[in-house]
Formats: structure tokens, sequence, C-alpha cells
């Protein structure tokens, strides 16, 4: 038994880029009169009660000799009352033996006991590679995130990728996919917070015909859609406080239940989220569930804004060249105003502007000036005055075209019928958009079995 609460009290205090949970967890009593007392459960039984033989002795009167049992069954907690006189009760029901999970709160006596993980800093060595798939930087932390991701992407291990808006959580959730057993099998991206609050449960887990009014026929879910693969659980920290229960069952259960069924399908998913809030923040404030958390955050990653990997600008501006126009340079004077922006759209927002710069360049160098007036909303736009009247005003609707149904399509996750209605056009407009900037690389378009 310890006092050592360092590896407990970090979970709601700044946390540092990357860690990892230990198999097992940490007991810790939060009222009685042993409160701040911790005990590790890793390979043996930890015994709670007032006998010296146990692994946490307390010194509460109304607890029993050795009152209650916990242990590892294979990847489960278990815990066991050992006879106890007075019982032992989670949530106000006593239990003889139960299976629990972080966040479990145990009574015994007048003592509670908190089932927390126990949670570890991790500091990998820098990669010697500027690359981790189509992610890119030399940025110290980068390479440590890039080695970190070569050895969790060979696990099946839950993944919570953190960072602000733009910084590529859903490209490296993509890589880690694709760097896994499981890169063979579907990449299903699901995005918390864009879809309907009253169509979360049937997108995620899936209807049966008749559930509700417009069921009309069966619906996998995206989660059985991901069988076999990954699935990316985009801006978690969106989901509704309600609704958070359902999805930690499935965590739990690795089963679905569709909506109007009484029976879950099992399924064989690897579950990736990622956030630009502060889960433990919203924990704290009680709009996150603390469970929930902890289920998905078994490896945490903090990507970095893209303020403090400035000396990156350079080398993700010529990946972005050569991506868009292989042939154009930058200037030492351009380079320059591209690393004194603040970029508070991140890597996203320098795509962009890079994307626009070589659409509008002059000659062989890229026109980074307008770009950075169209990315800033100045009175430019990106508008072309030196070109005739009708090309310049198709260069821009071109390039507003492009990216509406960029995101649209991402969004929707190649789903016509879904993009249209949302972008209230019809269906054919839609499908030759997409054939006209070639954003449709499997060319499901052909047909009329789209999914609706």
């Amino acid at each position: 038994m310890t006092r050592d609460r360092s590896n407990v009290t970090a979970l709601l205090e700044d946390l540092p880029s990357f860690s990892r949970q230990n198999r097992g967890g940490i007991f810790l009593v939060i009222k009685g009169p042993d409160r701040g007392e911790s005990v590790r459960l890793v390979d043996r039984p930890v015994h709670f009660g007032s006998s010296p033989s146990c692994e946490m002795v307390l010194s509460d009167k109304t607890v029993s000799r050795k009152h209650v049992m916990a242990e590892l069954v294979g990847d489960e907690v278990m815990m066991v009352d050992c006879g106890s006189t007075n019982g032992t009760f989670i949530q106000g029901s006593r239990f003889e033996k139960i299976s629990i999970g972080f966040g479990a709160e145990v009574k015994l006596g007048r003592t509670v006991i908190k089932f927390l993980p126990d949670e570890e800093v991790v500091e990998p060595e820098p990669s010697h590679d500027s690359a981790f798939g189509s992610i890119v930087g030399f940025d110290t932390k980068m390479r440590q995130l890039f080695n970190l991701l070569t050895d969790v992407a060979a696990t099946n291990a839950t993944v919570l990728i953190e960072g602000e808006t733009g910084t590529g959580k859903e490209l490296i959730a993509e890589e880690i996919h694709n760097h896994s057993p499981r890169r063979d099998g579907p990449f299903v991206v699901f995005d918390c917070g864009s879809v309907p609050r009253e169509l979360i449960e049937s997108m995620l887990f899936g209807h049966v015909k008749g559930s509700f009014t417009g069921a009309v026929t069966d619906r996998k879910g995206a989660f059985a859609e991901a069988h076999g693969g990954t699935i990316f659980l985009d801006e978690i920290g969106e989901m509704a406080l309600d609704l958070q229960p359902s999805l930690l069952r499935v965590l739990d259960k690795r089963a679905v239940r569709k909506v109007g069924s009484n029976t879950y399908e099992k399924i064989d998913v690897r579950v990736v989220a990622a956030t630009n809030r502060d889960l433990r923040a919203e924990v704290a404030k009680k709009t996150f569930r603390e469970d929930l958390y902890y289920r998905l955050a078994v490896i945490r990653v903090s990507v970095p804004p893209l303020r403090e990997r400035g000396s990156d600008i350079p080398l993700l501006v010529q990946h972005f060249i050569n991506s868009f126009n292989g042939g154009l340079n930058v200037t030492p004077e351009d380079m320059a105003k591209l690393q004194r922006h603040s970029w508070p759209g991140n890597v996203r927002e320098l795509r962009n502007v890079m994307e626009r710069a070589c659409l509008l360049s002059r000659g062989d160098s890229v026109n980074i000036d307008d770009a950075l007036s169209s990315e800033a909303g100045g009175p430019q736009l990106g508008i072309r005055t030196d070109l005739p009247f009708k090309e310049a005003k198709g260069q821009l609707v071109e390039m507003f075209e492009r990216e509406y149904i960029e995101d649209l399509m991402r969004r929707h996750k190649m789903n016509l019928s879904a993009a249209a209605r949302e972008a209230q056009i019809d269906r054919k407009h839609l499908r030759e958009l997409i054939r006209k900037y070639g954003l449709d690389p499997r060319q499901k378009f052909d047909g009329d079995d789209e999914q609706e």
C-alpha cells in the first residue's frame, strides 16, 4: 500500500504529449478514514480489509477482515465479495461478484474506493524519418509522434488523438490504420459533431426495419461497416452525454445492438477517436463521462499546433507544392511571410493557402500574397485582376466548388444521397461536380445503388 498518488492526480491535470495505460489499474480510497491510500492491481489479486494480510489494509471499523478481492481475469477486472458482514456495493446495489471498469466506485463499510487507470507518461525517441505515411514533419515532437505511432499501429489498442482543428487528426487515424495489420480492412470515419442527434444511434449501431418512422429497411451502422478494420470517431467530445453510455457498452462488449433489436452482434473493430476539446476538463464539468474517457484514452497522443512547429513550415510548403504543382518555387521573402503567419487553422489552413497559391501562380513562383489575403478574408479574396473578368471569375468559382465538394463528401463518407440532401442540390449535379474535380477515386457513382 502507498500514498503515492502521482499516477492518479495527473489524470485531471495538464498531461504530457503522449501517455498510455498500463495493464491493470489503481484503487484509490476517495472516502473514509483511509482517504488517499492507493494500491495497484497488476497480475496478483488484491484484497481489501482490516486484516494485516490484505494488500490494502483499511482502518474502517465497519470493514471485515477480508472484505473484498479484486483480480485480473484476462482483460477484465473482477471484484468478489469475500463473505463480508456489511456487504460490498456499486451504485447502491450489493454484489457478490462483478466486472468493473475505470471510474467505478466501490463502497465497503464507510469506505469508498475508486478504480482508475495506471497511466504512464511516454517519451519516445524521435524517429529518424521526417514522415509517417502522408504526414510530414521534422520537429522533435512530430518525430516522437511518428515513433510512437509506428509501435501503436501494430497493436489493437484504442487511441485518443487530441489537438486543435486542422492539425491532421483524421490523417493520423488513417495512417494508424494503414500501418496496422487491419490495413486491408475498411477505414470508416464517423463525425460525431455533424450527425443529427436523433440519428446518431442508428448511424453508429444500425437499425432494424420498422424500428422508427422512416426505417423502411434494415441498416448496418458504422461499427458493423468497420468490421475487420478501424472506426474513426471524429470530434468525440461533441457526443451528447445521454448517448455516451451506448457507445461505452459497445466498447466494453465489442458487440452492437441495432436500434429496435434485442440481440447483440459481435464486431471486430479497432477504435481511434479524436477531439479538439480538453476532455479532462469536460469530465471535471461532468459533460463527458469519466469511464468513457478512460476507455478511449488507452493510448493518448496530443498533436502540436503549427505555431509550435514553425520550423516545419518549409518542409510542409514543399510537400504541398509537390502535391499541387511540383514545378513552382517559393521566394525567401514569401517563405518568411508564411513563417510569420499565426496559422490559427493549422496545417489545414497552410494546405489551403498553398493550393490557392499554386492555382493563382504567375510564372514559376507561387502567389503567396493573394493566397494569404484570400485566407484572411481580405478585400482581394484571391481575385486575379490581371486576368479577363470571365477567366478570373471561373478560377474563383472552381476554387470554391472544389473545397466545398471535397469537405462535403468527406463528412458524408462519400455518401452521395446524404451529401446532396445537406447541400440541397440535385444528385446528378453533385455527381458531375465530383467527377469534374476527381474527388471519387473509387468511381462509385456510376449507378443508382448508393447508400441512402
